[in-house]
């Protein structure tokens, strides 16, 4: 243990010196993404990163050469691509006018609950999980406000089906796009693999809050104004044809994802009714920018040889990462640290293979439930909750969110044991 503290904190080194800066750097970034930003200052987990990467570039730690191909660009492609599909149908109107259709079994509902898991769970596995949490959130609200429904079981349900469902492919969510392309997992095999944990995952999670929520389905009647676009049928079909014909070129496996996703993005573009300033101000560029600056932290870490040196001194005390089972464990603990994304950073290059690939996939993305910082589509629910005066309490999504989490990874734990 002893020689990993003196791995990570850089006490071998003779002065500053460059690796000084680089630990400088990684030490305040992962600080930060731990915290949520700095303490006293409005700075958030994007601001510290791009402060970490700031450091190293002015430093002359890392030269701009070196930061430029440390980033990951077909990453980054198959991002923005996605964000441009997931845009289109928020402009269309889409995602609020079918949860407004939904208030037609507002009468029954356990069986609204459950459509609504199921739905937030498909569209998360084909598009953001985190545009659908955004898209979402208003609409349910009003929905629940104007059939006098309890909002917090199906914001709760929204947000775990939101994480849950983005399991199922690898491009559901940030962290999956980045292992896909990374160690270029087939998406048709990830897809088999994924598929059985996602829906008994989706179908725990209505038993759970069916069963804490029980007697407990009626609210006030309250106008939450969402105050959603016009449902635009063209578009959301425009949307709909890319959506398919991108999914049907990933499952065939014919081209590179980042190259279809940019060019069905480029398609949507082009546009007569949606101007490209709508679309980009739908762009989660805070997230791009996250995943720049963690490229290139990150990398500059590992030049070091501080990041092997550690695994090495971990494996020396039992845990090493390269054992499924040990990374299975380790992968959903860091993700409620350090958040999913960059725990994915830190844990890929010790998890080199296909299958430990598929096993952080799942793992990170089922831990999101845990806690309401473990997953930024928590955090999307709860704040517009709140803007909307529904206060959901860091324990009201705990008493929700541990035992799903606990409960689904050990569903995912038993497949996997089973099948790889």
């Amino acid at each position: 243990m002893s020689n990993l503290l003196l791995g990570i904190s850089g006490l071998e080194v003779n002065g500053f010196g460059m690796t000084g800066w680089v630990n400088a750097a990684f030490i305040l970034v992962y600080l930060g993404l731990i915290l949520g930003g700095i303490p006293g200052l409005r700075i958030d987990r994007t601001g510290v990163a791009i402060l970490g990467a700031i450091l190293l570039l002015a430093s002359g730690a890392v030269t701009e050469k070196e930061a430029l191909l440390s980033i990951d660009l077909p990453t980054l492609a198959l991002l923005f691509g996605l964000m441009v599909l997931a845009a289109q149908f928020q402009l269309g109107g889409f995602y609020a006018a079918a949860t407004r259709r939904l208030g037609r079994i507002k009468d029954k509902p356990r069986f609204l609950l459950a459509v609504i898991i199921a739905f937030t769970g498909l569209l998360s596995s084909l598009l953001s999980n985190d545009v659908v949490c955004v898209a979402v959130t208003p609409p349910l609200l009003a929905l629940c406000g104007q059939h006098r429904l309890n909002p917090i079981p199906h914001l709760l349900g929204l947000a775990c089906a939101a994480n849950i469902g983005s399991a199922a492919t690898l491009i559901g969510n940030p962290q999956n796009i980045l292992i896909g392309q990374s160690l270029d997992i087939p998406f048709t095999k990830y897809l088999l693999v994924a598929s059985v944990p996602t829906l008994l995952g989706l179908a725990l999670t209505w038993a759970v809050l069916v069963w804490q929520y029980r007697g407990q389905w009626e609210g006030p009647a309250t106008d939450f104004g969402a105050g959603d676009p016009p449902f635009d049928l063209w578009q959301t079909l425009k949307g709909a044809a890319v959506l398919l014909v991108v999914v049907f070129v990933f499952i065939g496996g014919f081209w590179p994802r980042e190259l279809v996703a940019l060019a069905g993005g480029a398609f949507l573009f082009l546009s007569r009714k949606f101007h490209s300033r709508q679309i980009l101000g739908i762009i989660d560029w805070s997230l791009l920018l996250l995943f720049i600056c963690l490229f290139v932290v990150n990398d500059a870490f590992q030049s070091t040889g501080q990041a092997s040196a550690a695994v090495a001194a971990l494996k020396g005390a039992g845990i090493d990462l390269a054992n499924p089972g040990v990374l299975f464990v380790v992968t959903p603990i860091l993700s409620n640290v350090v958040s999913n994304v960059p725990a994915v950073m830190l844990l890929l290059p010790s998890a080199q293979t296909v299958e430990a690939g598929m096993i952080m996939a799942l793992a990170s993305t089922l831990a999101g439930n845990f806690i309401v910082v473990g997953s930024v589509a928590n955090i999307i629910v709860v704040e517009n909750a709140r803007r909307a005066g529904v206060t959901i309490s860091f324990w009201t999504h705990a008493r929700t969110g541990i035992p799903i989490t606990l409960a689904s990874l050990a569903l995912a734990a038993g497949w996997l044991w089973l099948i790889l």
